[in-house]
């Protein structure tokens, strides 16, 4: 009988839990990587190997990885780096962040590649960059044609700094796959990689409310919080931004904002149903200032008829006094035929449903700041 794997990834390392298809009584190991600030951490369902990206303020950012469910982890050779960071030499334990000129602030989110891709991984990373590994994770070199894209000088820290967030990968198109990020907007490459376009067109700028001189359409510079692509070998794509919520039928080159029903146009996180691509799921925040559910309701939203109508999923979660926010990777589903979802907030709790978002179970409050959850099912 299959079993439900999910990786929370938190202030404090990452911990691992696992159920049967009931996703009723978990086990739950961990921390791994203790101590670690984990923005990210996926299982590659390739090869079973558990990836973290792992933020350390003496050492900096790392890319570790574990091929024994947790048991053992071992660091990349050469975790993503730009070009002008110091190369400390062996034994130098000089504080990271008191070396001189580093410009990597973070790593924050880990994409294993396609099956047809057996060794390759992409790391999105702070300040706003994509790197690519071509040896499981092993070593990393930089996208230099987006980090090098004419839009860049339009690329603004949001309140988490100039992160690349999103790494969606075009499930027909090996050749095709999308970026977000915050602030700069959503990027699409048609060539592996080796140029981009921007694909912001119908999203709003928030800045705009505040600087009249501004474009409230710009072509880059929205910012964007989480893109998901729907279920099935189609175009579509949802995306949750400062300014709303959205839909795309054509792989981004047209946005359709679809906020109506929603309690706030504000949010970070944003999942896809794994089987209906009409189903998706955001749970709003207040502005970008409080980031706690309107009205103190924790809520999941969820639309079955792509973004035409919202309903809020409130069953055993709290209805009152819920003064929790819930970030950018901490919302994702499973694929079992009842669709599980998975919601980590930055209080440490983490809540499950195993009926499409229907009902919730509290499975436990005790974690640090969850920052990513990743389910998988595994044979």
């Amino acid at each position: 009988m299959a079993k439900v794997n999910v990786l929370v990834g938190t202030r404090k390392g990452v911990f691992s839990l696992t159920s049967d298809q009931a996703r009723d009584k978990w086990a739950i190991a961990g921390p791994f990587v203790g101590g670690l600030d984990v923005n990210h951490a996926v299982m590659d369902p390739r090869t079973g190997a558990i990836f973290a990206t792992a933020n350390d303020p003496w050492f900096g950012p790392t890319i570790r990885f574990s091929r024994d469910m947790g048991e053992t982890w071992t660091d990349a050779k050469a975790s993503p780096r730009f070009a002008g960071d110091p190369k400390p030499a062996p034994g130098d334990s000089t504080p990271w962040f008191f070396q001189e000129s580093v410009i990597m602030e973070r790593c924050w989110h880990i994409q294993p590649g396609r099956a047809s891709e057996p060794n390759v991984m992409y790391c999105g990373v702070g300040p706003a960059a994509l790197f690519r590994s071509d040896d499981n994770g092993d070593t990393w070199v930089e996208n230099m044609a987006l980090s090098a894209h004419p839009t860049r000088e339009r690329w603004n820290p949001g309140a988490g700094g100039l992160i690349l967030h999103s790494v969606v990968l075009d499930p027909k198109d090996k050749a095709r796959m999308w970026t977000a990020i915050s602030a700069g907007g959503v990027f699409r490459t048609e060539d592996a990689g080796a140029s981009w376009q921007a694909m912001n067109d119908n999203l709003r700028d928030p800045g705009a409310a505040f600087d009249p001189n501004l474009p409230l359409y710009p072509e880059a510079g929205q910012c964007v919080h989480q893109i998901a692509h729907a279920a099935g070998d189609n175009d579509r794509l949802y995306l949750q931004s400062h300014a709303g919520t959205y839909r795309s039928d054509d792989g981004g080159s047209h946005w359709t904002e679809i906020t109506a029903g929603l309690p706030s146009d504000f949010g970070m996180s944003m999942a896809a149903h794994p089987h209906n691509p009409d189903t998706a799921y955001v749970v709003p925040l207040q502005g970008g200032e409080l980031r706690c559910p309107p009205e103190f309701k924790l809520r999941v939203f969820r639309t079955s008829d792509a973004g035409a109508t919202w309903e809020p999923m409130t069953a055993g979660l709290p209805q009152e006094q819920a003064f929790m926010g819930v970030y950018r990777d901490s919302l994702c589903t499973d694929t079992l035929p009842s669709a599980g979802l998975y919601m980590g907030t930055n209080t440490g709790q983490l809540w499950v449903s195993a009926n499409d978002g229907d009902s919730w179970k509290l499975v436990t409050q005790n974690l640090p700041p969850i920052c990513s959850v990743e389910a998988a099912v595994l044979d």
